[in-house]
């Protein structure tokens, strides 16, 4: 055993990437050196060293052997030459990476020394083996004992997690070190279980997200029993119709951006970068006073300012205190490691213009900001937009990856949509495009809830559950998603990701990091963008590519300022502060709290105008949320704050605006597309670096109202089409697309074949097919023609006719020029 380990150590010692002999994979065991692989100098010897002086002591193997190496019995699925799936159950024997091993000793060396009541923030890159570190770590601290060896530091281990795939994986390996059987309990059946579980003192206990807040609440009621809190943050999407009950106070730090008529996604105000569980977690977390019977231990590739401030380490750099992780696995290591594909060597962007025109003879105004935005959804969303982007993404995965071979004839694809009602318009333009060409491929649409009565079931013809198994068939190579598998979904076919949505922040990283997975013959990947510049990917990666800092700490001295702006207002006074608060902790009637309340709304409706109140909402919002988050890291010592606190956190639920009017209502009934045009811009491979120090939580106070700016219709069409539009001129375009067409259809297969060897008739109804599917591709060309081609039976017929006519008279001429 001594031997192969360390035949197994020493084959990855300064090595940069895997190796294989026979069956056994040998890995990268370095400590890494500038955030990237390979070892620091060492000023005493050689760089290797730390293998015999630290690894292969005495008391670090017995530690290894014992605690680390595991032999795992698991089914795995083989992928066959022909694409089907071969299961098959295998043992494998696992040792621990470095960075696994040192930052789980680190932990509980960590733990031991300083008890409980702690928090600790774990950076590690996707394919730096998180689930079996949090295994090892969880198995570990239920043992640990404190620097005495007579107390242990925790009574029961919870591990938490939003993904099924990981909370299943996570259940498996904790059980493989289960040596004395009930001491993982796994909640599956809600939180009655998960209660019971808490109370009896289980061990390891594992749960979802979902329950989280309750985990929370009943460690608070279990002051007796110290607990580890395992957090692996998967950093799912919360937004859309499916966010529950947990985003309505996260809401109000969001802005709601409408991504389609009737359908919205929230997105903080820095970057464009959507809600997900990282913040149900931190906002779960700092409702709540330090508990001191609980440490926590947060996982992540990807952490956000919040998360830094409230899990990350301190540490002073020239003066000024910051935040990092307690341990880091970076990206770049796990890049140069060949632990995973670096996603933005191929990145491929695509410039979009468009052409409206105002098909009304009146001019009404409407609100300029809000006509623009609803006129960059109608474009992008358009049923000729949808058909030509999908023509292009078809025509690319088969030209550049299957006729390629990419991952031996085996990639899939991903296409990332702005909404679910675009998910559902793609996959049916997907499915005709598909049976137009004779394509052999399917594609798969990922969406929650229903649109216009269809589900995922009724499109995909199976239920959505079994997407994750259908789509590793081999006829399944497209999955269209909307807001569903873009975090935590391991498929290491996945070669080629198309994007049609906007991206920014730790969603553009999540979102486009499910094409990092290695697998035997993924040689690289690739990217096909519509709705993002290179330059905002680069922005997005590079706070996240090394170390991930937080600049500075919030200012506790804001809550000050705040404080003093809300009491001048003079909505309330100090007195009703006091009584409220002392009746909430009483628990009296509540119809004794909102008469309160009820007053105090009641000055601010009638003694403030429109811009002071949106004033006051703005400061009262910031400061509910400034104090929670400053309550968790900064001991304040006045206790009017948390009372003030408890006042405005119920006073402004009755402080809402009245409904807004929509002053761009009806603008689309008065437009139509008139050009369209897609113009491939550029491929790039975008160099990450070391990323800028991410910034504190704002703490903005001003608040205003923004006179809606009115315009008439024909400028804003003019504006629109100034910005997204570009040079379409009418001259000779109808000639020249006639004869490019003609040609087109001429060399198509299944009409020449269809011309020399049927009927008339039936040459006609194929030569009808296929024009129809070549207009598709001279959109550019001339719009109008199409789109009275598309909409006016009468001109399609004529058209058709006359142009099936110059084929039968010029056929042998084309097939000349072929």
């Amino acid at each position: 055993m001594h031997g192969a380990l360390c035949r197994r150590y020493r084959a990855g010692l300064d090595d940069h990437s895997l190796k294989k002999n026979g069956s056994t994979y040998f890995l990268p065991f370095n400590k890494g050196h500038n955030n990237g692989a390979g070892n620091p100098p060492n000023s005493s010897g050689i760089k290797t060293d730390y293998l015999w002086k630290e690894i292969l002591t005495k008391d670090s193997l017995t530690n290894i052997i014992q605690n680390y190496v595991q032999l795992f019995e698991e089914e795995v699925e083989k992928i066959l030459p022909d694409g089907k799936i071969k299961k098959e159950k295998v043992k494998k024997l696992i040792f621990p990476r470095y960075h696994q091993l040192f930052a789980v000793n680190s932990l509980l060396q960590n733990a031991k020394l300083n008890g409980v009541g702690r928090r600790y923030l774990i950076q590690h890159s996707a394919g730096s083996g998180k689930s079996n570190s949090i295994s090892w770590l969880a198995h570990q601290l239920v043992g640990l004992f404190d620097n005495s060896n007579t107390n242990t530091v925790f009574d029961t281990v919870i591990v938490v997690t939003d993904r099924k795939v990981l909370d299943a994986q996570i259940r498996n390996n904790i059980k493989q070190f289960e040596q004395v059987k009930g001491v993982v309990e796994a909640i599956t059946e809600g939180s009655k279980q998960l209660k019971t579980a808490l109370e009896e003192g289980k061990k390891i206990i594992i749960t979802t997200i979902q329950k989280f807040p309750y985990i929370v609440n009943e460690i608070g009621e279990l002051p007796g029993n110290k607990f580890a809190i395992i957090i692996d943050e998967a950093h799912s999407s919360q937004s859309g119709n499916t966010a529950g009950k947990l985003n309505e106070t996260l809401a109000k730090d969001f802005e709601k951006v409408q991504v389609d008529g009737d359908e919205y996604i929230f997105v903080d105000k820095d970057q464009y970068d959507e809600l997900t569980s990282e913040d149900l977690v931190v906002d779960i977390v700092k409702g709540r006073k330090m508990l001191t019977n609980a440490s926590y231990f947060a996982f992540t590739a990807t952490p956000k300012n919040k998360t830094l401030e409230l899990f990350g380490e301190k540490f002073n750099d020239n003066g000024k205190e910051k935040f990092r992780a307690f341990h880091l696995y970076s990206m770049k290591q796990a890049i140069e490691e060949n632990f995973i594909r670096d996603v933005l060597e191929n990145y491929t962007t695509y410039q979009s213009f468009y052409g409206l025109y105002k098909r009304i003879e009146d001019d009404p105004l409407f609100d300029k900001v809000k006509a623009q935005k609803k006129l960059r959804i109608y474009v992008e969303s358009h049923d000729l937009a949808i058909e030509k982007k999908t023509a292009i993404m078809i025509e690319h995965f088969m030209d550049s990856v299957i006729k390629r071979k990419k991952i031996n004839g085996l990639a899939k694809a991903m296409l990332v949509t702005s909404s679910r009602k675009n998910a559902v318009k793609y996959k049916k333009a997907f499915d005709r495009y598909l049976a137009d060409t004779g394509n052999p491929f399917k594609a798969i649409v990922a969406f929650s809830g229903e649109i216009g009565g269809q589900t995922e079931a009724s499109l995909n013809g199976f239920s959505s559950s079994a997407i994750p198994d259908e789509f590793k068939k081999s006829e399944y190579r497209f999955l269209i998603v909307a807001n569903k598998y873009q975090t935590g979904f391991d498929q290491p076919l996945l070669h080629t990701m198309y994007v049609d949505k906007k991206l920014g922040g730790v969603n553009a990283v999540q979102t486009l990091s499910r094409l990092n997975r290695t697998t035997a013959g993924k040689t690289d990947t690739f990217v096909l963008d519509f709705a993002n510049k290179a330059e905002d990917i680069k922005k997005s990666f590079d706070p996240f590519y090394e170390t991930t800092i937080l600049g500075e700490a919030t200012d506790p001295n804001k809550l000050f300022d705040l404080q003093s702006a809300l009491d001048a207002f003079q909505v309330y006074t100090p007195e009703q502060v006091q009584e409220f608060s002392q009746r909430l902790i009483a628990n009296v009637p509540v119809d004794q709290l909102h008469s309160i309340l009820d007053a105090a709304a009641e000055v601010f409706r009638s003694h403030l105008n429109e811009e002071q109140q949106e004033d006051f909402r703005a400061k009262c919002k910031t400061f509910v949320r400034l104090y929670v988050f400053l309550a968790q890291i900064v001991p304040f010592i006045n206790p009017y704050l948390e009372r003030l606190y408890l006042f405005l956190n119920h006073l402004q639920n009755k402080l809402g605006r009245q409904k807004e009017e929509d002053l761009a209502q009806g603008i689309l009934d008065n437009i139509d597309m008139e050009n369209l045009r897609y113009q491939l811009e550029a491929t790039t491979n975008i160099a990450l670096e070391q990323g800028e120090e991410l910034k504190p939580i704002p703490t903005e106070m001003r608040g205003g109202v923004a006179e809606p700016e009115m315009e008439y219709l024909s400028n804003i069409v003019k504006a629109f089409n100034d910005r997204f539009g570009t040079a379409f001129t009418n001259e000779d375009k109808v000639k020249k697309m006639t004869e490019d067409l003609m040609q087109d259809v001429a060399n198509d297969s299944e009409f020449v074949n269809a011309f020399q060897h049927s009927d008339t008739q039936n040459a006609r109804i194929t030569f009808e097919d296929v024009l129809k599917r070549k207009l598709i591709d001279h959109i550019e060309t001339n719009f109008e023609v199409f789109k009275e081609y598309n909409d006016n039976k009468e001109f399609r017929d004529f058209f058709a006719g006359t142009m099936f006519q110059i084929m039968q008279r010029d056929f042998m001429k084309f097939n000349a020029n072929k």
